[in-house]
């Protein structure tokens, strides 16, 4: 469902609640949080929860430094300890340590719907429509975008190659010598890649003009509206419920 919202409101709401997920010392918030995030990846966006779990173990490893510099060294911040000491979590260090364990997950978690939920070409469509973005910058991010998967496919071709001149089948995990010879030849693709992608830029004429039409940029409709209203009520229901007096 969150496909279909435009990309800049998206973008917006997303910093909204990155913002309130920084400015809410509170470990029940952040659990909502990243609640809300899971719920909507797993039910609203159909993704399997082992691949929504998978995504916070980058963000957990991250947030485990911060537990860990909260217990075992004592000079924390004042702001942190305080509010820590109102949650029930055990000492001032350990409950500032796990609020900032949380906060982590959390904004990983919001940063993760934004990303899963939005077509890169369509964001940048919208840049340059709508915040006028340069055309060069975007047309340099299009050819970014097309490069990753192309240097995939020929780092895949080169491994093939090797392993029919060798008579074997290529091994299903590179090795580090063979990822060390592979790295010349691919920033070498890489650099001819680039230069024809600037030769094609500037054939076209981005330099030329600052104003061009954009086809296929994302349009504002309604439901991007309610998603606007709806995001920010339901980050301050959170706020609401988890803490201990009314707004």
């Amino acid at each position: 469902m969150l496909k279909t919202v435009h990309p800049l409101p998206k973008l917006i709401v997303a910093l909204v609640w990155l913002a309130g997920s920084i400015a809410v010392f509170d470990a029940s918030f952040q659990i909502a949080m990243i609640l809300t995030c899971v719920t909507v990846l797993v039910l609203l966006e159909r993704l399997s929860p082992v691949f929504v779990l998978a995504l916070m173990v980058p963000f957990a490893l991250f947030g485990a430094g911060f537990i860990t510099t909260s217990v075992l060294f004592r000079q924390e911040s004042e702001f942190a300890v305080q509010m820590a000491q109102e949650t029930p979590y055990g000492d001032g260090r350990l409950q500032a340590g796990i609020v900032l364990f949380l906060r982590a997950i959390a904004c990983g978690m919001v940063s993760a719907v934004f990303v899963l939920t939005t077509d890169p070409g369509s964001f940048v469509k919208a840049l340059m429509v709508n915040w006028r973005l340069s055309p060069r910058i975007g047309y340099a991010l299009f050819a970014a975008l097309q490069l990753v998967p192309d240097l995939a496919s020929e780092l895949q071709q080169m491994r093939l190659a090797r392993a029919m001149r060798r008579g074997a089948p290529p091994r299903r995990i590179p090795g580090p010598i063979e990822v060390g010879s592979l790295v010349v030849p691919l920033i070498a693709y890489a650099i001819r890649r680039a230069g024809d992608t600037a030769l094609a830029m500037e054939s076209r004429g981005l330099g030329a003009s600052s104003r061009r039409s954009v086809i296929g940029a994302p349009v504002s409709s309604r439901r991007d509206a309610i998603f606007c209203f709806l995001a920010p009520t339901w980050l301050l229901s959170i706020y609401w419920l988890t803490s201990r007096a009314p707004l």
